[in-house]
């Protein structure tokens, strides 16, 4: 990976940043479990009592996310999220950015773990995102206000976010991928470590399919992840009027996803409503239409 040496920076970030120190009241103590590698202090931006949000669970996976994967991580992170867990990833372009953003979306906390001090944005399109969980959520990094990050920093910044979360989900993987370098560090905290199957002959699901193969818990539905941290998904309801057409739209679809037309008759709607109903829905994240025409709850 090469190295941000013109990344962005960010001048306020060092007067609204905290020093935690090992033994402050606001230190996660979940990090002296790394032994001679804990860090010797972090800057936080952002709000410090988001460390007490239980549990944390850490997603990550590869910068170039296949659609399957980007889908799989908005869901995991959006139910995390609504189930009260604190959703901590790396800030990194792909599964990262896309944990991160689903959490927020759903008014849920995320801990945004950087590769780079806080005056700076890696990768440059994150920037947004960055101030987003800055001014919503919390971000944390080992290094100083100005330094701008180099190749070693961005893994060496993954044991941070393994130590910080009781499970580590990994979603998409290659064989050599950061994500897998937060695995084993999780491995060696006797965390948790699950992974998402993908296809065979997928490169970002080979190492999530060896990680498998090698005894990681297996992702196959979101109670499933749910339930390695102890969790049960609330209750699913239409983020519209559950009295409404979007009511009875998120009816029609308890059973699976629909085309248009067969949506319309189950839900009993003409088809100017029905579809009205569903781009309120899309909106606000409740349900989604695949480019197969389907459309199916999120």
């Amino acid at each position: 990976m090469s190295e941000p040496t013109r990344a962005p920076s960010f001048p306020d970030a060092a007067q609204s940043a905290h020093r935690l120190t090992r033994g402050a009241s606001a230190w996660p103590e979940e990090l002296d479990g790394l032994g001679v590698d804990t860090p010797a202090g972090l800057w936080a931006e952002g709000d410090v009592d988001v460390l007490s949000i239980a549990p944390r669970v850490a997603i990550v996976g590869t910068r170039r996310a296949t659609a399957y994967g980007l889908r799989v991580t908005r869901s995991l992170a959006e139910a995390f999220a609504r189930a009260g867990a604190c959703v901590v990833s790396g800030l990194a372009s792909g599964i990262d950015g896309a944990a991160h953003r689903a959490a927020l979306d759903a008014n849920g906390a995320t801990i945004g773990v950087l590769g780079t001090g806080l005056g700076h944005s890696f990768p440059k399109a994150h920037r947004e995102l960055q101030q987003t969980i800055a001014r919503r959520g919390l971000l944390l990094t080992e290094l100083e206000h100005n330094e701008a990050g180099k190749a070693w920093t961005f893994p060496r910044r993954n044991r941070i976010i393994a130590a910080l979360a009781r499970v580590t989900i990994v979603v998409e993987a290659p064989v050599r991928s950061g994500a897998l370098i937060t695995a084993d560090h999780a491995r060696e905290l006797d965390r948790v470590v699950a992974a998402v199957p993908g296809p065979i002959d997928q490169p970002q699901s080979e190492g999530t399919n060896l990680l498998i193969r090698d005894g990681a818990g297996v992702v196959t539905s979101i109670e499933d992840a749910l339930a390695l941290a102890g969790l049960t998904p609330p209750p699913r309801v239409p983020r519209g009027d559950p009295n409404g057409n979007e009511g009875r739209v998120w009816l029609a679809l308890a059973d699976g996803g629909l085309d248009a037309d067969s949506l319309c008759q189950r839900s009993g709607l003409p088809a100017a409503e029905c579809l009205a109903a569903v781009t309120t829905l899309e909106l606000a994240g409740s349900v989604e239409c695949a480019l197969t025409g389907e459309i199916r709850r999120r």
